[in-house]
């Protein structure tokens, strides 16, 4: 609540009771989604017991399109949304009966389940369970971290349950990844006032780096005589590089050829400014433990480990402790203090810490808490990375950013005094080697593992020096050339099978 308004301001009181109306509103909006879904997959049923038995699958797919219709009918819907509602129904009280009960309590949206419903597809029943329960269960072994789940808005959480499902799937990421690969394409859609739509399915790394470079040779276009905005010019960098093409063609930012890129097989490897978070394992090739793509999610290890032999100083590798998950250190070698801190700063937000926000890392300014004139310090517990339209939320509204740690971003107090969390990174322990878990202390010796050394260094105390500090040359700073170029000893490779 604002400083020197009373609780008793009747404008006070009326702005918090819409809130509060607001509030309730929303849950019953689920629970009546909840009870539509319960009735449609009765409705599927019965008019099913009432059909006499098909003769022919012919019979059973026209009964089934006469059930639809029926359905569109009656909630006044086209007959592609009634399929879908059908189809959800029947998977949300068969076999998500967590996600269901939410949405009966209201403790998720509509939104909500049928990402669930989503993200659950193609998995077996003991997977799709163990999603519900990460984040709808707080009693499960592993819970999700930070909000609950009805908490974040369905892009945040859509995002979350993908990455859990890609870290968890029964079929290794590497082999969904090499199938999915070879569905790569371009489309064209045509759109109102002169206007199209070109999209492309690609690879992450490559459309990763793509929209990195895109956004910053557009960036580095801005200035006072330049009126384009940065999505325009984001577009325009795009289309002339896809339209001048050739081995001699000139980027927007000079570059001549490639443009900055180095090949790999054929393929551009992306000189972008990206975070990959590598677990230790599977960067050595011990385990198909997925890595983390920053502003895209897991990605294979064997693309993470490409990007890392391949790609150029401004690709930052992450490695996370094999034994809880929490990142070790970041890559560095001559970078002064305050892009350390800034990198770190990406590293534990992900994204503008603001409830729902989506705006990327990169695009972000880097914010004192408290401001640096009223005895705010540049440390990691006093910085957030808002996104311009938050950042200027926070300088030109009574919206406040509330505290941070090294390990969890700022949430935000609104003006009626509201508190809403930031989302946290959903960090969970990487997976062993079989060879390692069973083995024993000398076996483990013999694998190059310190079972009892001292914890790693905390990063955060590279971060507090002063403007112009050094950070200390990194002690082997070619290992990823080791990772990739060297052969793990037979011995150590038969362990690790």
């Amino acid at each position: 609540m604002d400083e020197g308004v009373e609780p008793t301001d009747p404008l006070r009181r009326l702005a918090d009771d819409c809130l509060d109306a607001l509030t309730e509103a929303a849950r019953w909006e689920a629970r009546m989604a909840a009870l539509k879904v319960r009735l449609t997959a009765e409705y599927a049923r019965v008019a099913d017991a009432l059909a006499p038995p098909a003769r022919s699958p012919q019979e059973c797919t026209a009964r089934e399109m006469a059930t639809v219709s029926e359905l569109a009918c009656v909630l006044t819907v086209s007959e592609r949304a009634a399929g879908a509602l059908m189809s959800e129904a029947r998977t949300l009280t068969a076999a998500l009966p967590l996600t269901l009960r939410a949405l009966q309590a209201g403790t998720i949206s509509w939104q909500h389940a049928r990402i669930v419903v989503d993200e659950t597809a193609n998995l077996d029943p003991a997977s799709a369970a163990a999603l519900e329960a990460h984040f709808l269960d707080p009693d499960a072994p592993n819970p999700a971290r930070g909000c609950p789940a009805g908490e974040l808005v369905p892009g945040r959480f859509r995002a979350k349950a993908r990455a859990w499902r890609e870290r968890h799937h029964t079929v290794s990421i590497e082999r969904r990844h090499a199938k999915s690969a070879e569905n790569r394409r371009i489309e064209y859609c045509p759109d109102r006032d002169g206007m199209a739509w070109l999209s492309a399915y690609l690879p992450a790394d490559t459309a990763a780096g793509i929209w990195e470079r895109a956004t910053a040779a557009a960036r580095s276009l801005q200035g006072p005589a330049e009126s384009r905005t940065l999505t325009q010019l984001r577009a325009d960098v795009a289309s002339t590089w896809l339209l001048r093409g050739g081995a001699d063609s000139r980027t927007p930012d000079g570059a001549t050829g490639d443009g900055g890129m180095a090949l790999t097989g054929g393929v551009p490897s992306p000189r972008a400014q990206v975070l990959i978070t590598v677990p230790v394992m599977s960067l050595l090739g011990c385990t198909e433990e997925p890595a983390t793509l920053d502003g895209h999610g897991p990605i294979p290890p064997s693309m993470a480990r490409r990007l890392i032999s391949d790609g150029p100083d401004s690709l930052y590798r992450v490695l996370t402790d094999p034994r809880d998950g929490a990142p070790l250190e970041i890559g560095r070698t001559s970078y002064r203090v305050p892009k350390a801190l800034r990198q770190w700063l990406r590293l534990r937000d992900g994204k503008c810490p603001f409830p729902g926000c989506n705006n990327a890392s990169l695009d972000n300014d880097a914010d004192h808490l408290l401001a640096w004139a009223d005895g705010g310090t540049t440390g990691i517990t006093n910085l957030g990375q808002p996104c311009r339209k938050h950042h200027r939320l926070k300088h030109a509204t009574s919206w406040r950013p509330t505290a941070a740690t090294k390990n969890d971003p700022p949430g935000w107090t609104s003006p009626s005094g509201r508190t809403y969390p930031s989302e946290h990174q959903d960090w969970e322990p990487p997976h062993w080697p079989p060879a390692a878990v069973a083995a024993d202390m000398s076996q483990v010796q013999d694998l190059g593992w310190e079972p009892e050394a001292e914890p790693p260094p905390d990063p955060g105390q590279y971060l507090e020096p002063g403007p112009g500090a050094e950070l200390p040359e990194d002690p082997f700073p070619d290992w990823h050339l080791f990772a990739a170029g060297h052969h793990m000893p037979e011995s150590t490779l038969l362990r690790c099978a």
